[in-house]
């Protein structure tokens, strides 16, 4: 049966209109993309997973919210760590400059010194949902494409044979007969544009959906530690010594 169902195909395929297989072509060359990108995706996810799972146990595992930073100073652009890492940049930068001595020359031991206003409190959780954001924004990237892919491929599936449908009865009229086994092969070559599009686009609906809820789950992490960490910065900095 699949090798029928090919044969079939590629016999629709031959049959096809000049404009029927661009579409066909457009279709497979889309898909090829599709599946690189989701792969591409796939990676980037697992390597979010472990990253996220990493820096939580470091995290949790050390005391007040400077502890870490100032300890291991780190360097990550992306994931938690970078959220943690511009939210702390931020708070060493609205500390006194006298505390922030203080601080980066004796590690977290020095934070019972620093206090910070209610505006300079939510200036810190500016810096860190604005972090968040751009994280969410990493999560989803290329998942447009896969989307776009998903939506198009059928749609030009439907125009490739609605064309050769047009087509198919453009030549029944010139030939003037309505003869099933002439204008048969016809309707069949026009089909072909919204099978193959159909085969690009169900799998990668399957794919896209597992991704966004892999992606949002993620999102939800990093939102919960975001919170974790705003609530922490206010309970250790806010209104010491004021």
């Amino acid at each position: 049966m699949p090798v029928m169902f090919a044969n079939s195909l590629w016999d629709g395929f031959l049959l096809s209109s000049a404009v029927g297989q661009g579409i066909v072509l457009l279709q497979l060359a889309a898909g090829f993309v599709g599946v690189a990108v989701c792969i591409g995706k796939w990676r980037d996810i697992a390597d979010s997973k472990s990253r996220y799972a990493r820096f939580l146990d470091d995290f949790e595992a050390s005391g007040e919210v400077l502890e870490y930073y100032l300890n291991r100073r780190p360097t990550e652009e992306a994931g938690l760590e970078g959220i943690y890492r511009k939210t702390c940049e931020r708070l060493l930068r609205v500390i006194s400059p006298d505390v922030r001595t203080l601080l980066t020359g004796r590690g977290a031991e020095g934070g019972a010194a620093a206090a910070l206003t209610a505006r300079e409190i939510d200036l810190v959780r500016g810096t860190c949902e604005f972090s968040l954001e751009g994280e969410q924004m990493r999560l989803e990237r290329a998942t447009g494409i896969t989307a776009t892919i998903v939506a198009v491929s059928p749609m030009l599936g439907l125009l490739g044979t609605v064309w050769g449908v047009l087509d198919a009865f453009a030549e029944m009229g010139s030939a003037g007969t309505a003869n099933l086994a002439t204008i048969a092969p016809s309707i069949s070559s026009a089909l072909v544009t919204t099978v193959v599009g159909l085969l690009v686009a169900l799998p990668g609906i399957i794919i896209y959906n597992i991704q966004i809820y892999t992606i949002g789950k993620l999102s939800a992490q990093a939102g919960g530690f975001a919170d974790e960490l705003i609530g922490r910065i206010a309970c250790e900095f806010q209104g010491r010594g004021a």
